[in-house]
């Protein structure tokens, strides 16, 4: 991963800084780099590719481009309308942890930034797993809860607990969080994940890496305790077998 340097770390955290006031030029620097990162394992020209929680689509754009035949899906139709006031072309609604895809149906099944919202993580990551084909790839990433950005608006004070750090927020901003701990926001973390990608029967594993990380940090994905807090974001890279 040749692009994995640590001035594109740079440049990925200051586009984050715009996430609020700025989403289209936020989703669109991730969007271009998630598509670098992922052609280094899946050939993307002609490819199905199907977004689990594509939201608006940003992302649809940058993955056409790169020649994939893009699909997203998402459970909110809030999210699927933020956008333009309406779902992009090529976004249905449906739930991650029950995808009406067919199994083995896709070439590349990409998820960012999703798992922390499911009170079911695993299960929606079987159903990753499941609708990929064999020989296919499933790239998986998220927000560890005790990274920095862990309880996201809510953070740093997710540290002293969700429902506190949530508390909190609606105090101070006299409305609730988007991201509310134990409905929309949960407590997801590194071991458990990679322990559920080893033990995976219909898929291996091929690569566990700090999403945003130059290349030398990545090490920290074998460090127990370490990588729960200095991991930013976890991506998974899997094989369907």
């Amino acid at each position: 991963m040749a692009h994995a340097t640590l001035s594109r770390s740079v440049r990925l955290f200051r586009a984050f800084l715009h996430e609020q006031s700025d989403p289209d030029h936020f989703y669109g620097t991730l969007a271009e780099d998630s598509v670098r990162q992922l052609s280094g394992y899946a050939d993307l020209a002609g490819a199905t590719v199907l977004d689990v929680g594509g939201g608006p689509g940003y992302f649809a754009e940058a993955f056409r481009a790169a020649g994939a035949y893009y699909v997203g899906i998402d459970p909110d139709v809030g999210e699927l309308s933020a956008r333009d006031g309406e779902p992009a072309a090529g976004m249905l609604r449906a739930s991650g942890t029950a995808l009406p895809v067919r199994t083995g149906s896709v070439d590349v099944c990409y998820s960012s930034n999703v798992l922390e919202h499911v009170d079911r993580p695993w299960v929606m990551a079987e159903e990753l797993v499941r609708v990929t084909r064999p020989g296919g790839t499933v790239f998986l990433s998220f927000t560890p809860w005790l990274s920095p950005w862990g309880g996201h608006e809510t953070a740093p004070w997710h540290y002293l607990g969700g429902e506190r750090a949530a508390r909190r927020y609606t105090e101070r901003h006299g409305r609730p969080p988007k991201n509310v701990y134990g409905r929309t926001l949960f407590d997801v973390r590194v071991g458990p994940a990679l322990r559920w990608a080893h033990r995976c029967r219909s898929a291996t594993l091929v690569r566990a890496l700090p999403r945003y990380h130059p290349r030398w940090a990545w090490p920290l994905v074998h460090v127990p305790g370490v990588r729960e807090v200095a991991l930013w974001n976890l991506a998974m890279v899997l094989r369907r077998t």
